[in-house]
């Protein structure tokens, strides 16, 4: 069974850097993976949050985040 990857991210440089080499580098076998843009889904920021998200790029697999670099406070996105 595959587990859950929730990559979010804003469109900034740093997160779409960190799209297309950590994201899309998951192993499709083992990951489920879906891609959000926070600054078109807003109406997804408070899912983000209750993760542990605190800025972007960040991915979350299972239940645990993991932030990458540093693109935006999550609540510069609000």
């Amino acid at each position: 069974m595959k587990s859950k990857a929730i990559f979010y991210h804003a469109g900034c440089p740093v997160c779409v850097d960190a799209e297309q080499v950590l994201a899309q580098s998951l192993d499709q076998q083992k990951f489920d993976l879906e891609i959000v843009h926070l600054g078109e889904d807003k109406h997804r920021i408070s899912e983000a949050e209750e993760f542990g998200v605190k800025s972007v790029p960040a991915i979350v697999l299972g239940n645990s985040p993991y932030h990458i670099n540093f693109g935006a406070s999550i609540e510069d996105l609000k």
